[in-house]
């Protein structure tokens, strides 16, 4: 444990107890001075953009529950039901993406015609368009 921290529980329900860290006010200077580990990055790239089998999502799911029990980070007499919750919890954050470009295709399909007069680029209005929603939502993607 970090000096200048102690361990409180920041949220309760009958299956989870979830531990957390009070700070001592002061932000941390660096990533490993957090108590949590980043999953995805901030910003994508085609490098580092990847599809994920649900059987994968799964098997992460089962990892990620036991690194949280490991690390004291949750206290839980129901594992499976931490890991369906974290499983969904990922597909949900994995499929914003394609539910933000399906509405950006209905939008740009609903403005074709306007955009064939003008000679609009689809790709560009595309991604003009998905900017806008990822801001309306304020999405992380």
């Amino acid at each position: 444990m970090d000096v200048g921290r102690s361990p409180s529980v920041v949220g309760k329900c009958d299956w989870l107890r979830v531990v957390g860290y009070r700070s001592t006010g002061q932000r941390p200077k660096t990533n490993d001075d957090l108590p949590c580990a980043t999953l995805f990055p901030s910003q994508r790239s085609p490098i580092c953009t990847m599809l994920l089998s649900k059987d994968y999502v799964g098997y992460l799911a089962r990892e990620v529950t036991k690194k949280l029990i490991a690390g004291k980070f949750i206290e839980t007499k129901a594992v499976a039901a931490v890991t369906e919750k974290v499983h969904a919890a990922i597909l949900e954050e994995l499929s914003l993406e394609d539910r933000i470009n399906d509405e950006v295709r209905v939008i740009l399909e609903a403005y074709s015609a306007e955009m064939q007069k003008t000679g609009a680029n689809y790709q560009e209005m595309f991604r003009k368009v998905k900017n806008e929603l990822v801001r309306k939502y304020k999405a992380v993607l």
